[in-house]
């Protein structure tokens, strides 16, 4: 979890992070004011993006300096926000429901996020090798498994799936580790573990590193058949995509597997002037974006629907994607 200053918490700084309405000679003259972007982990797509959605924000808003933070991943991502540790957050879906309703790892906290733009897919991966004779997802009775970092939304999805599955995840394994995906990679790479999971966008570094190595053959496990036990147990946040032949070195078929939206988020509280800025300097940069990772490819107009947000629209947000075209729905 990322350790913030106490200047980064929001508080009445709100107000100041709409420095743009500021003359120019008045903002240079205020010590910038800061917004600590939660991602993820390095080894998945949140960080980079982040990355290089801080340079946009810190470009583009005089007076305000943008950090992409390392983060657990989406659950530790609202749990920050909700503490006014991180000013804007990347998550998903699942984890952002929960967040609004005070459930699962959230209970008895709620947060009041609210989404300021949906942006693409991310795709639930349960990766071994073929040297584990691993086929399918009862074939991973009595092996050692690692279900993502602790409060990643990799874990959060991850242990819904075991169960939808029809697996135990206190019974039915050898071991569970709880690794981040290169460490996974790494684990799986030294006969460690037999497969790990890892919800991101596609392709993802840490599983093309793993795809890589030599002497290795890449191995995706089929789930997309547990869509309708884990929908019912939980929602329709999630639903069933394949990952085509090819995205990953040495991957010969399809990869039928369940997915869930990701979210750019902030609170409730959050300063309309501030979201309408960040809205509009990320929409101009989209096709920047889209050259540092093409998940950011499907960040569009039509990605941009209420059922797919999953929690509240922040007002300016609604706002923003109304003129802009979308129907949101």
């Amino acid at each position: 979890m990322i350790q913030l200053s106490r200047r980064t918490a929001l508080g009445a700084g709100l107000g100041l992070l709409a420095a743009p309405q500021l003359a120019p000679h008045q903002a240079q003259a205020q010590a910038a004011q800061q917004i600590a972007i939660a991602t993820g982990t390095t080894g998945g797509v949140y960080y980079p993006l982040g990355g290089a959605l801080a340079n946009y924000l810190t470009r583009g808003i005089p007076g305000v300096s943008a950090t992409a933070e390392v983060t657990a991943g989406s659950t530790a991502n609202f749990q920050l926000l909700g503490a006014s540790r991180a000013q804007l957050v990347f998550g998903q879906v699942d984890a952002a429901v929960d967040s609004v309703r005070g459930a699962g790892p959230f209970r008895g906290r709620v947060v009041p996020t609210r989404a300021i733009a949906v942006l693409y897919t991310n795709r639930m991966q349960v990766v071994t090798t073929a040297d584990r004779n691993i086929r399918t997802m009862a074939d991973l009775r009595g092996k050692r498994i690692s279900t993502g970092a602790p409060a990643s939304a990799t874990e959060l999805f991850a242990l819904r799936l075991i169960a939808a599955a029809g697996l135990d995840i206190n019974r039915d394994f050898r071991g569970r580790e709880r690794l981040s995906p290169a460490e996974s990679t790494n684990a799986i790479r030294d006969g460690k573990i037999d497969a790990y999971f890892f919800v991101s966008g596609v392709p993802t570094s840490a599983i093309t590193d793993l795809a890589a190595t030599p002497g290795t053959q890449l191995v995706l496990i089929d789930h997309a058949d547990a869509l309708e036990p884990i929908v019912r147990e939980h929602g329709p946040v999630y639903f069933a995509e394949t990952i085509a032949a090819g995205t990953y070195p040495g991957q010969n078929t399809p990869n039928h597997q369940l997915s869930v939206a990701n979210i750019l988020a902030v609170r409730e509280d959050t300063a309309p002037a501030l979201v309408t800025q960040m809205l509009t300097i990320l929409w101009q940069n989209r096709e920047d974006w889209a050259r540092v990772h093409s998940a950011a490819r499907d960040f569009t107009l039509a990605q941009q629907k209420t059922a797919a947000a999953g929690v509240p629209w922040h007002p300016a947000a609604e706002a923003f994607w109304r003129a802009a075209g979308a129907t949101l729905g």
